[in-house]
C-alpha cells in the first residue's frame, strides 16, 4: 500500500481535517438525493421507477468512472485530483440551473451523473488515504470519524433542501389535481425553479473548496510502494483478479451501498405511502443518518479496543436482517422507523468492509480501491430494482403502502450475503494462476 509523505508547513491544516471536509461534501451532495426523488417525482410527473433514476444516474457514475478516476489521480496526484473532483461536482450543480428552468428530467439526470463522476474521483483518493494514515487494524475507527463528517452533512442536506422544495408539497399535490393543463404546468415550473438558488450556493461553495484544497498542505501518497501492513503476501500475484477477498469484498460493498441508499433515499417516499404527510416524512432521512452517526460513535469507541472490524460487520449484518424484517411485517410509523434504524445497522459496514477488502493487496492497492469504488454502483441498481418492484405491485392492484413495504424484501438476502463476507468471505486467500 502506498505511504503518505509527512511534510507539512508550519501552521498547516492536518490532513485528517482536510479529508474530513471532503467527507462532509460527500455526505451533503449524496443525501440531497433523498429529497430530489420525491421532489422531482412531483415536478417532472414521474412514476416510482422513473423517480429512482435519480439514484441510478448518480451512483452509476461510480461504476463507469472508478477506473478512469484512478488514472486521473495517477496523472495529477491526489491533491490536484481532489480539486478537479470538486470542480466536476460544481459543473454538475451548474447543470441543475438549465434543468430547472426548462423542467427537463434528462438534464437533471445528466447533472447528477456529472456530480457522481466528481465524487468518484474524490472517493478513489480519500478512502485509501484515510486507511493508510495509521495501522490497518484501526482503519475502521478512522473511517468512522470520517463517517461522522459525512453523516452530519447528510443529516443537514435533506432538511435544508426539503425546507425549500417540499415545504408545501402536500397541499400542492392536492391542488394540482384540480388545475387545467396550463395552470398545472405553471405550478410545476415554479416548483422546479425552487432548486436554482440552493444549487447556485452549492456551486460557489464547491469552487471555494477546490481552490482551498489545491493550495493546501495535504501530502501526496506514494502509490509505487508495496503494502507495509501486517499481512505480507509472498506469492507472486500478477493480477488484481488473484485476490478473491477483494473481488468478493467489492460485491459485498455493492450490496451494502445498495441497501444503504435504498433505506436513505426511499424512506421519505415510503413514509408518504404509509399515509404520513411529506411535511413530516422529509425528516426521516435525517433520522436514518442520525442513527448512522450513532453507529460511527460506537465504532470510534469500540474498534479495535472492544471488538474487531470483523465483529462489527457481523453485528451490523444481523441488525440489517432484523430491521428489514421488522419493516416488512409492521405498518405505519413502526415500519418507517425500522427503515430509519437501518442507518444504525449500516453505519459500520463501510468502515469495516474497506480495510478487510484491501488488506494485503500490496502494489495492487490503488486498482483494488477502484474496484471497491465501482461497488458503489449498488446505490444505482438496487434502489432502481426497488422502484420497479413497487410499480409492478401497484399495477397488480395492491395498495401503494403494501407495495412499498414488499419492495423491501430484496434487502434481506443482501444482508445475509454481507454476513457471509463478515464470517468467512474476507478470509479467502489470495491465489496464483
Amino acid at each position: 500500500m502506498g505511504t503518505a509523505t509527512t511534510k507539512t508547513s508550519t501552521g498547516g491544516i492536518s490532513p485528517i481535517y482536510i479529508i474530513g471536509a471532503l467527507f462532509f461534501v460527500f455526505g451533503f451532495v449524496t443525501w440531497l438525493n433523498s429529497v430530489l426523488i420525491p421532489y422531482l417525482k412531483i415536478a417532472c410527473e414521474l412514476n416510482t421507477l422513473e423517480s429512482y433514476l435519480v439514484a441510478f444516474a448518480f451512483y452509476i457514475a461510480y461504476l463507469v468512472m472508478a477506473i478512469p478516476s484512478a488514472w486521473v489521480l495517477k496523472v495529477t496526484g491526489f491533491k490536484k485530483g481532489m480539486s478537479i473532483g470538486l470542480s466536476i461536482i460544481g459543473v454538475g450543480a451548474l447543470i441543475f440551473i438549465p434543468a430547472a428552468l426548462t423542467r427537463t428530467y434528462s438534464l437533471f439526470l445528466t447533472g447528477l451523473f456529472v456530480q457522481g463522476t466528481g465524487l468518484a474521483i474524490l472517493q478513489t483518493a480519500s478512502n485509501p488515504y484515510i486507511t493508510i494514515l495509521g495501522p490497518i487494524e484501526s482503519a475502521a475507527k478512522r473511517i468512522s470519524i470520517m463517517g461522522i463528517f459525512n453523516k452530519v452533512a447528510g443529516s443537514l442536506a435533506p432538511i435544508i433542501l426539503g425546507a425549500v422544495t417540499l415545504s408545501d408539497a402536500d397541499a400542492l399535490q392536492k391542488k394540482l389535481i384540480t388545475l387545467n393543463a396550463a395552470d398545472k404546468a405553471e405550478q410545476l415550473n415554479q416548483l422546479a425553479h425552487r432548486v436554482i438558488i440552493p444549487y447556485i450556493i452549492i456551486l460557489i461553495v464547491l469552487l471555494i473548496l477546490a481552490v482551498l484544497i489545491y493550495f493546501s498542505t495535504l501530502p501526496e501518497i506514494d502509490t509505487a510502494k508495496d503494502d507495509t501492513g501486517t499481512e505480507t503476501i509472498t506469492m507472486p500475484q500478477t493480477s488484481i483478479f488473484q485476490f478473491p477477498h477483494l473481488l468478493l469484498g467489492a460485491f459485498t460493498l455493492f450490496l451494502y451501498v445498495g441497501v444503504e441508499v435504498m433505506a436513505g433515499d426511499s424512506v421519505i417516499s415510503y413514509g408518504a405511502s404509509q399515509g404520513i404527510p411529506l411535511s413530516t416524512a422529509k425528516f426521516f432521512t435525517t433520522c436514518t443518518l442520525v442513527c448512522m452517526t450513532l453507529g460511527y460513535i460506537v465504532g470510534i469507541i469500540g474498534i479495535p479496543k472492544y471488538f474487531t472490524q470483523e465483529s462489527a460487520l457481523k453485528i451490523s449484518a444481523f441488525l440489517g436482517i432484523f430491521f428489514s424484517l421488522t419493516a416488512i411485517f409492521t405498518t405505519g410509523y413502526i415500519s418507517v422507523l425500522s427503515i430509519s434504524l437501518l442507518g444504525l445497522a449500516n453505519a459500520l459496514m463501510w468502515p469495516a468492509l474497506w480495510p478487510l477488502a484491501i488488506k494485503g493487496l500490496g502494489k495492487f492497492t490503488q486498482i483494488g480501491s477502484s474496484f471497491l469504488i465501482m461497488g458503489i454502483a449498488g446505490g444505482a441498481l438496487l434502489p432502481l430494482l426497488y422502484g420497479f418492484i413497487v410499480d409492478q405491485l401497484v399495477t397488480g392492484g395492491q395498495l401503494k403502502a403494501t407495495a412499498a413495504t414488499h419492495g423491501y424484501w430484496i434487502m434481506v438476502p443482501c444482508y445475509v450475503l454481507i454476513a457471509y463476507y463478515a464470517i468467512s468471505g474476507h478470509k479467502i486467500k489470495a491465489r496464483v494462476s
